[in-house]
């Protein structure tokens, strides 16, 4: 299953994609021939019942994983081909992710942990005002120098969303993003996605199991064994 839009150049770019995995002497495959393409400044939403392959195709997309055949490309660039090296310096500069652990270091401040990131960017700039500046995007401004163990799950999130955006990446990867958070701050949580893509035209790809958070996304892709059975546009 393939969809285009010939007027919005795409951000990502499966093609033909197939990902087996050993087990002793057999071979599993998670994914099984995705074609899939990602419009600039959307919003999509993975689904599907466990093990269908979505965390996968996320790992593929963001280069944390190599497709056993098939081709990914980020921004008209193959990525398929490229060394661990040349991965990271992509990552680093095109692509955010956000975990449902939260992956915070826990004896770093909110502030360090959202610097970390631009000590290996091309463009550091000033580290310190863009992480103080992006935190008070994603509103704990007044939390800068609270560790992670001073904070609720959902601030937690929000720094980890906050290092996640402050290289400007152009892809947000999010893996059940509000997965360990009470209702209330999941639905704070995915407003402020929805803020922070107007404000940053920003292209988020994000996996859940909860059908409200996938309803917030302008695309839904059904994942069963490892390829797409439904793909739904929200008009």
């Amino acid at each position: 299953m393939l969809a285009t839009n010939s007027n919005t150049a795409p951000v990502a770019l499966m093609r033909d994609v197939v990902h087996t995995v050993k087990l002793g002497t057999t071979s599993l495959t998670i994914l099984n021939g995705i074609s899939l393409e990602i419009v600039r400044g959307s919003w999509v939403a993975l689904t599907g019942p466990s093990g269908s392959g979505k965390s996968t195709l996320l790992g593929i997309l963001a280069g944390l994983d190599t497709p056993s055949k098939g081709h990914v490309r980020l921004n008209d660039v193959d990525i398929t081909t490229m060394g661990e090296p040349q991965l990271a310096r992509l990552r680093n500069q095109t692509i955010g992710v956000v975990f449902q652990s939260f992956n915070l270091i826990p004896t770093m401040t909110a502030q360090e942990n959202v610097e970390a990131p631009l000590f290996v960017h091309r463009n550091r700039g000033d580290i310190s005002q863009r992480a103080k500046a992006m935190l008070e995007l994603v509103g704990l401004g007044d939390r800068r120098d609270h560790r992670p163990a001073q904070l609720s799950g959902g601030q937690q999130q929000r720094v980890a969303i906050a290092r996640a955006l402050v290289t400007t990446p152009q892809l947000l990867i999010a893996d059940e993003p509000t997965g360990n958070l009470d209702s209330t701050t999941s639905q704070q949580i995915l407003e402020l996605f929805a803020d922070l893509r107007r404000q940053l035209n920003i292209t988020i790809v994000m996996v859940t199991h909860d059908p409200d958070v996938a309803a917030r996304a302008d695309r839904q892709l059904y994942l069963v064994d490892g390829q797409i059975r439904h793909d739904s546009t929200r008009v």
